[in-house]
């Protein structure tokens, strides 16, 4: 009696759109069994671009974009991440410098995306007035084919790297202080403890870490949305972006459940790691 009515909550808006949306990837509008809107996504220019790829010139399409900013956002939050609480650990004020890092989690993801808009930008940006003092001629970043996506991925470091500071920050301070101090008794300076004593006993931590950061980077739409709407010229468009549009731009969902089945499968296939660690730790 008590489950019924989560169990009637989830099914109605859990289970019937998550079986709904694989049908509708399966079928057409006559019921009929097809695989046309697989075929059509996956071999579409939207998802790879071939004629970029060979060129080396954008849009690579949203599969490519995704597997870019998973590549280059992923190791540099984490990597931050570990380092900005180490550091923060043993700094006079520490725990203030966190709240402010870790602003960028809690804060909404729209205000994230106005947010790298306007660090980009060529007339207020701080970006460019940072770039300018070195040589560079100031422009809007977001504004460039070959520079939108990594404006974007750069930018939105700090929006999730305090997920990060606040979990290493937590298993830091499970670590016994006697690890260190004997380490020093040895000889080992700060550098060999760091990657002899923190990072093996932190494993876990960054295994929750990367895959998080992971299943985030999948699933990136708002600040895309808010920053570019893909552009320019489809730059930087990502997969949540294309489904998004198929849905509600071309009002083809059947394409649009393409995309989010491809999506759920990315997700699960990235889940697996975090599993598999939680089993080991029960």
């Amino acid at each position: 009696m008590f489950l019924l009515p989560s169990l009637l909550l989830i099914s109605m808006f859990v289970i019937y759109p998550s079986v709904k949306t694989i049908s509708l990837s399966f079928f057409d509008e006559n019921g009929k069994f097809t695989l046309k809107n697989y075929i059509s996504v996956l071999t579409s220019r939207d998802t790879i671009n071939v004629k970029g790829l060979s060129r080396g010139e954008f849009p690579l399409g949203t599969l490519i974009h995704n597997a870019l900013w998973i590549a280059i956002h992923l190791p540099l939050t984490v990597f931050f991440s570990l380092l900005v609480a180490v550091i923060l650990r043993k700094t006079y004020g520490g725990n203030l410098l966190k709240t402010f890092v870790f602003l960028g989690m809690v804060m909404p993801m729209i205000v994230g995306g106005v947010m790298i808009r306007f660090m980009f930008d060529a007339n207020i940006g701080i970006v460019s007035a940072a770039l300018k003092i070195f040589g560079f001629t100031p422009k809007t970043w977001t504004a460039y084919p070959e520079t939108a996506l990594f404006s974007l991925i750069f930018g939105s470091i700090w929006l999730w790297m305090g997920f990060g500071v606040t979990l290493y920050s937590a298993g830091l301070e499970t670590i016994p202080k006697d690890f260190y101090e004997a380490a020093s008794l040895d000889g080992a300076g700060p550098v060999t403890q760091f990657f002899k004593i923190t990072i093996p006993l932190l494993k876990p931590i960054t295994v929750v870490v990367a895959t998080m950061t992971l299943l985030w980077d999948l699933k990136i739409f708002d600040i895309v949305y808010v920053a570019t709407e893909g552009g320019p010229g489809s730059a930087s468009n990502v997969l949540s972006l294309q489904m998004y549009n198929y849905a509600f731009s071309e009002l083809n969902y059947g394409k649009a459940s393409v995309v989010a089945v491809l999506l759920t499968i990315f997700t699960v296939l990235a889940s697996i790691p975090l599993i598999k660690s939680a089993g080991e730790n029960v």
